[in-house]
């Protein structure tokens, strides 16, 4: 795992869309078309809003992946991830993408995971896109997450810690009403990817990071596992670096 610190969370999520399209590009440059995983969320405000800016990029040879959604969510909610995915990303690019494939979480939950599953077993992800969350989860495999299954998708019960953070960044108007279900991407499928490119700003993310990037591999922070694979990101504000030791870190 490589870590970039940077001063302040704009920084950090053009630092990572930076590093998001080199990849990108040379994925373009070795084969026809590129694939991506991309998340949602507020840690992804502004990778998000770099990566739009980023030039050279031939959208129209790129399908996208979604990381995950809630169950039983209609996409008209504020919190909807596939219509942020669609607002905040897929409708601002220069060009349309060779393909979009959203999670439907108004549907049968296994059901969607099956689908969109069998579309994303045939090929290999060039660059995910992910963040961490307060409880140390990726997508929503919250702690115990499974490590184990193969399945790409997989419906999870959310945790506390994971229904609060939500609430606490405004999505839901009170906690009652933030779902207990969702549809995750797996963990060994996150881990399948070419390249992880992991933006986390915020110093409510502070001990989650220090956790994942220098504790042991645990599923009690399922962020440590990003430890294992051979091409991880992570780029962090100062904020959500505060509790690291300096060693092995860039401070860009």
């Amino acid at each position: 795992m490589h870590i970039h610190r940077s001063i302040d969370p704009r920084t950090s999520g053009a630092q990572a869309a930076k590093s998001g399209a080199e990849k990108i590009r040379e994925a373009l440059r070795l084969q026809s078309t590129a694939n991506i995983i991309v998340a949602t969320g507020a840690s992804q405000f502004s990778m998000l809003e770099a990566l739009l800016a980023e030039p050279d990029i031939a959208w129209e040879r790129i399908t996208i992946f979604h990381l995950d959604e809630y169950a039983g969510l209609p996409i008209d909610h504020p919190a909807s991830f596939r219509q942020y995915l669609w607002d905040r990303f897929v409708k601002q690019l220069p060009h349309p993408p060779r393909a979009f494939h959203p999670l439907n979480g108004e549907i049968d939950a296994e059901a969607e995971c099956l689908r969109v599953g069998e579309l994303i077993s045939s090929i290999t992800i060039d660059v995910a896109f992910i963040g961490i969350g307060e409880n140390g989860h990726i997508a929503f495999n919250d702690p115990p997450a499974d490590f184990e299954t193969k399945e790409p998708y997989h419906v999870v019960n959310l945790d506390e810690a994971c229904r609060k953070q939500q609430f606490g960044e405004g999505w839901f108007p009170t906690l009652d009403s933030v779902p207990r279900r969702a549809i995750s991407m797996s963990v060994k499928e996150i881990l399948r990817s070419r390249h992880i490119i992991c933006t986390v700003p915020d110093e409510r993310k502070a001990e989650a990071v220090k956790n994942a990037a220098e504790g042991k591999v645990t599923n009690l922070v399922p962020a440590s596992i990003l430890q294992t694979h051979s091409s991880t990101e992570l780029f962090l504000d100062e904020a959500a670096a505060g509790l690291l030791s300096t060693v092995g870190t860039d401070n860009s």
